[in-house]
């Protein structure tokens, strides 16, 4: 039972969350704009990645613009990864619909896993998505940038910056990186573990409703199925 009552003590209260809620709101903007403040690191690894249309670089994915967004996609090469992460696929239900408004923002998109090409085209085609989807396979990207471990570094705190142990070989995660007009490419941001929540409007929206996500007590997401397993 949860507690009831009239129209004007539920109106009181609500603006006594409403006031929170806008110094959230503030917080986050600094936040954001603290963000945008990070020193950059310049990449100077060549990456060669797999995709549907051949080989491509990491300069290529910038499509002609100056922001890339990569999210890191858990999919692991070996036999027994038919599937791609089903909470990956729970955030990437929610690409197809931004990848035209990024580009409107000087902004490219794409996926990167280490599974093979042919399997990461086999899955997408069953989920029905059309971001670009690429193959780190043959390189260490994903090494490089803290989503992929040894098998002696699984149970050592080098995911997310030092904090956590991955505990598999592979972890979600996105990196944003920046090319300039002379071609030299900067990573400017990567955030890993709950850091993609906010990147989640399913969750966004669970976060309102009265039950909120229902994972209290639970492990996070143990209700996540693929979209076409419900």
């Amino acid at each position: 039972m949860h507690r009831v009552v009239d129209h004007e003590q539920w109106l009181r209260e609500r603006r006594e969350l409403l006031a929170q809620e806008k110094e959230f709101t503030r917080h986050r903007d600094e936040l954001s704009r603290r963000r945008r403040e990070l020193p950059w690191e310049r990449v100077e690894k060549e990456y060669v990645f797999a995709g549907p249309n051949g080989p491509e670089t990491l300069a290529d994915l910038f499509a002609g613009r100056h922001q890339l967004v990569v999210y890191h996609f858990m999919f692991n090469p070996d036999d027994d990864w038919t599937e791609a992460c089903k909470h990956c696929s729970f955030w990437a239900d929610n690409f197809n619909p931004n990848v035209v408004h990024l580009a409107a923002r000087d902004v490219s998109f794409v996926a990167v896993s280490r599974a093979q090409l042919e399997k990461i085209e086999r899955y997408r085609t069953r989920m029905g998505w059309t971001f670009t989807w690429l193959s780190s396979h043959d390189n260490d990207f994903n090494y490089d940038f803290g989503v992929s471990f040894a098998e002696d570094e699984r149970e050592q705190p080098v995911y997310n910056f030092g904090t956590i142990a991955p505990g598999l070989p592979d972890r979600e995660g996105v990196s944003v990186f920046y090319k300039d007009d002379d071609g030299a490419i900067y990573r400017t941001y990567s955030t890993f573990a709950r850091g993609i929540d906010i990147l989640n409007t399913a969750y966004n929206y669970l976060d309102l409703v009265p039950l909120g996500r229902g994972e209290e007590g639970m492990s996070n997401q143990y209700w996540v199925r693929r979209h076409d397993e419900y």
